[in-house]
């Protein structure tokens, strides 16, 4: 059981994994996984519960996944705010890299000055 809701674990794929991301789509979670994996992190990516509730469209919803890593120590909030994950052309991994508002990672503009 976490301690809080920002360091969850799981067990996916039989393995104990922290929870990086929960319901993310596939793009996403292949951006996960490269960050992760660039940072020497094992990834394990399973597919998501389905809802509880059916849509009522009739458009099928997209599938999606649950994301961890087996380091139980990880917690993306204080990797992402400790500045300890790197993206492979060597900048620290910025909040808005890491939720996707930027192709790169500029790692000189503090995240509250950040612009979208």
């Amino acid at each position: 059981m976490a301690i809080n809701k920002n360091h969850e674990f799981e067990d996916l794929d039989n393995t104990k994994c922290s929870i990086v991301e929960k319901n993310v789509s596939a793009s996403r979670v292949e951006f996960l996984k490269e960050v992760l994996t660039f940072n020497k992190y094992e990834v394990v990516v399973v597919a998501s519960p389905a809802p509880k509730e059916a849509p009522t469209s009739e458009l099928v919803a997209p599938s999606t996944f649950t994301v961890g890593v087996t380091d139980l120590r990880f917690n993306s909030t204080n990797a992402v705010f400790g500045r300890s994950l790197h993206t492979p052309d060597g900048h620290v991994v910025t909040l808005a890299y890491w939720n996707q508002e930027d192709t790169v990672s500029d790692d000189t503009v503090p995240y509250f000055n950040h612009k979208k």
